[in-house]
């Protein structure tokens, strides 16, 4: 939601760009907002007046803010301050004024969102310094004043050992490393302890293989190959090439902070009652474990394991899963699509034409759209910019929010760096145009991918797109799971264009379809129905039938891979009937009866079937009436059983129980024929 309390204190940064606080203030609601010249220094008496009155600020500009809290920390005032950049995200741009998109920013500044979860991580300063003969030396002894340093040399050669040594050193190879910051495992071969005595060249005892042992942090200086998934992401494993010395004092410095107790977002939840990733052993779903790029994600049988350490937060796994089983938390799916939402209706209330929108992460992207600002055009006064932690995280449900709020086009800013996070995103985005393709809308795409890493092309991509028609402008609340804000937000699209079909076909890997069953070769067995993750696949308790909702069915294939009888098959398409959203029968039969108590079991073609092979072939059922078992109920077969004279579980006669006269009689040499008649006397 938007908050209007805060005080918003504008600037024109020296009249470098044209601040109209009487337009912003009316498509904000708060009335004229007074704009200053340089309100970090001619006009700082205004931030000081503002201070004094207690209330929450908003400031419009993020380069100076160091100064505002400094003023504020001096002034002793706990005023809550709050920055956002409409310098370069719009101030400085050439062409039209960027007011709709200044105030969209301002009111897009005052959201408020969920905040993450929050993981806490200990760090005992435990260090493994890593690399190479003199240089991995020097880098342990840097270190060793602030952290508790073990070395570990992969080659010793041309060292030169110091008089004194602070710190544990060692020869080996490191063959195995696992965990993330505050919990590492290692395994080394080759391990072996320093020789104190080393007089020239270092020399050690006993090599073994197998050592294992914990730290806190890694710092690898071998430029031997990373033994860790997505190490660039991975929270206490530092690592710099042995011949760049300014990497090397980098990751230095970095690593003598990383002692103590820190806290780090927890960026996805996971919720294993709707996970599509298995199902008695057999596995469906993996595309979140497939698209992760720091191995956050492991297979545990049925579910997945989120390690929330060594999660970086790029949102692959978000953007792809199918159901919404694991979803993004650094926003949550409700505050980003809520935020573009806000975006868009601020900046057409200020008359803003054309909004595109901007999906950027906040490092990379946002010194991009800084590059762009001070050396060249800067960003077009219609394209909007939309931070977010990871350029990976939004998927089809948040894009086709977003054209359904009336977005024109959205653009996908990321760090060619971090290609290997953008699998998940760019079926995302091939998913979305293909569903606007189908729907009639295909020139041209609207969701647009940009990996680009100079500023130039960037800016000449944005500043030479056609010009489109937004396709709806309808805003909705994005709650439910994924595939219900998704499916309301197409339903959107689809009604906005005159004759757009009512199913369209869709790429093999859609998260939406149907199944067929061959009912030739279907046996009722109901295997698919247990399977199905999503209540997809529904049985009759009152019949034999096999239901299917096309709308819940996300395509994992676990119903096919079921299947005993290889029946089953998948179609992805997306059907905006409302037929989808009903039960259809699939396969039906009618039931069999009990040939003696007529009661209802199984399905009549699969008695048959069991009868033609079990009848006169079987020797449990050579006789008419061994063979009329198979055609009863589980009651009346037992019942039947029991009576039969061949039965195998029959007993012999009871014997009878022997009772005192039985003793008596025996005592007096009577026989068990013999009898006692008692005459009266």
């Amino acid at each position: 939601m938007t908050d209007k309390k805060n005080k918003i204190l504008l600037c024109n940064c020296t009249e470098t760009m044209k601040v109209d606080g009487v337009a912003i203030g009316k498509a904000l609601g708060c009335g004229d907002i007074p704009v200053s010249r340089q309100l970090c220094r001619a006009n700082i008496s205004s931030f000081e007046a503002a201070l004094a009155k207690g209330e929450d600020l908003l400031v419009g500009c993020t380069q100076e803010a160091p100064l505002f809290g400094e003023i504020a920390d001096d002034a002793g005032i706990s005023t809550r301050i709050h920055f956002t950049n409409i310098r370069e995200r719009a101030g400085w741009t050439k062409g039209d004024p960027a007011t709709a998109k200044i105030a969209a920013l301002l009111a897009d500044a005052q959201y408020s969102t969920t905040p993450a979860r929050l993981k806490t991580i200990e760090s005992d300063g435990m260090c493994l310094v890593y690399g190479k003969g003199q240089i991995a030396l020097d880098a342990a002894r840097t270190l060793s004043g602030r952290l508790s340093v073990t070395l570990v040399w992969s080659d010793p050669d041309d060292v030169i050992l110091p008089s004194v040594m602070d710190f544990a050193a060692y020869r080996g190879k490191l063959v195995q490393a696992g965990g993330s910051l505050g919990n590492f495992d290692v395994t080394l071969d080759n391990y072996a302890p320093l020789l104190p005595s080393s007089k020239g060249a270092a020399e050690f005892l006993l090599p073994r293989d197998g050592a294992a042992s914990r730290c806190s942090l890694i710092v690898d200086l071998s430029g031997e190959t990373p033994l860790l998934t997505g190490w660039q992401k991975r929270d206490g494993y530092l690592r710099a090439e042995p011949g760049d010395n300014v990497a090397i004092a980098k990751t230095l410095f970095e690593a003598s902070d990383l002692v103590g107790t820190f806290e780090k977002p927890i960026y996805v939840n996971y919720d294993a009652s709707i996970c599509a990733h298995g199902q008695s052993g057999i596995i469906g779903c993996s595309k979140c474990i497939d698209n992760c790029p720091a191995g956050a994600l492991t297979s545990l049988g049925d579910i997945i394991g989120v390690d929330d350490g060594i999660c970086g937060g790029c949102g692959a796994c978000s953007s792809h899963c199918p159901t919404g089983a694991i979803s993004y938390a650094y926003p949550t799916r409700a505050d980003m699509i809520g935020r573009i939402q806000n975006l868009l209706s601020v900046y057409r209330q200020a008359g803003g034409k054309n909004p595109v929108l901007l999906l950027h992460d906040e490092l990379y992207g946002a010194e991009m759209i800084n590059v762009m600002a001070r050396s060249g055009r800067g960003l077009p006064a219609h394209v909007i910019p939309v931070d977010a932690h990871a350029a990976g995280m939004p998927g089809h449900d948040v894009f086709a929010a977003a054209l359904a709020a009336g977005a024109h086009h959205i653009f996908v800013l990321a760090n060619p760096a971090s290609k290997d996070d953008l699998a998940a995103v760019s079926e995302e985005i091939a998913l979305s145009n293909a569903i606007l393709s189908g729907l009639g809308i295909d020139s041209p795409e609207r969701v647009t991918l940009v990996v680009e890493s100079d500023p130039d092309a960037v800016e000449a991509a944005l500043h030479s797109l056609t010009e489109t028609k937004a396709i709806c402008e309808a805003e909705f609340a994005a709650v439910g799971s994924k595939r219900d804000v998704a499916r309301t937000a197409l339903m959107l699209l689809h009604g906005a264009v005159a004759e757009s079909p009512d199913v369209i076909a869709l790429p093999a890997s859609a998260p939406y379809g149907r199944i067929d069953i061959d009912v030739e070769g279907c046996t009722l067995c109901l295997a698919c129905v247990s399977a199905c993750p999503a209540n997809a696949l529904l049985d009759n308790p009152d019949k034999p039938q096999v239901r299917f909702v096309e709308s819940a069915c996300v395509q994992c294939g676990l119903c096919s891979k079921t299947c005993p009888e290889n029946v089953i098959s998948l179609t992805p398409q997306l059907d905006f009937t409302d037929a989808a959203m009903q039960p259809q029968t699939l396969n039906e039969e009618e039931p069999a009866y009990c040939v003696r108590c007529n009661k209802p079991f199984g399905t009549q073609s699969t008695i048959n079937r069991i009868s033609e092979k079990l009848a006169g072939r079987h020797y449990m059922f050579q006789t008419e009436e061994q063979s009329q078992l198979i055609r009863m109920c589980d009651n009346c077969r037992v019942e039947a059983q029991m009576n039969m004279p061949d039965n195998p579980f029959a007993a012999g006669e009871r014997p009878r129980i022997r009772t005192t006269e039985d003793y008596l009689n025996a005592e007096k040499g009577l026989t068990a024929g013999d009898f006692l008649i008692d005459d009266g006397d």
